[in-house]
Order: C-alpha cells, then sequence, then structure tokens
C-alpha cells in the first residue's frame, strides 16, 4: 500500500526567496528517488508564505528511505530557521477508492 501525505509549514516574512529555492533543490531530489510516486510543492494562492507539499510513496520502506535522506536531512534543519511552526505538520492521507 502506498505511504500518503501532505506536509505544511508557514515560512517567516523575509524568508520567502530562501525557501522557495530549498524547495526547488529538495523536489528535485526527492524526485529522483525510486520509491517516490509524487511530491507536490505548493504555496497558497491567498498567502505565498503558507506551503502545502503532497507527497506519495511505494510504501512504508520508501518513505523510510525518504526521510533517511541526508538532503531531507539538511533541509529540515535550515527549514527550522525559517519557518513560523517548530517543523512541517505533517496529515496522513489513506485512500477511499
Amino acid at each position: 500500500m502506498t505511504k500518503t501525505l501532505y506536509a505544511e509549514f508557514t515560512v517567516k516574512p523575509g524568508s520567502e526567496e530562501r525557501v522557495a529555492e530549498m524547495m526547488r533543490e529538495l523536489t528535485e531530489h526527492v524526485r529522483r528517488e525510486p520509491g517516490n510516486q509524487l511530491f507536490l510543492p505548493y504555496t497558497r494562492e491567498s498567502n505565498p508564505r503558507e506551503y502545502f507539499v503532497f507527497e506519495v510513496y511505494d510504501g512504508e520502506a520508501a518513505f523510510q528511505e525518504h526521510i533517511s535522506a541526508d538532503y531531507g536531512a539538511r533541509f529540515n534543519g535550515e527549514l527550522a530557521e525559517h519557518i513560523e511552526e517548530d517543523g512541517s505538520v505533517l496529515t496522513w492521507l489513506h485512500p477511499v477508492a
């Protein structure tokens, strides 16, 4: 079964450009992961500081590989400096059909 989630966070004022650059770099890495099906980062149309990232992985093993990647650890470490929350807020999803 796939592992599906979305992550949300709000960028601090003044960090918009750096986080956008970080997200572009992370997206390139994650989309090359063999177990990644989708990695779609968005900003809210009404507030571009609010991020929403939709992610789908082949399963638990693929997700574990994703979260253990060194580039992800670097991203999350720096992201903590640039967002209002303590970290990305994750919501796990389960298919209905």
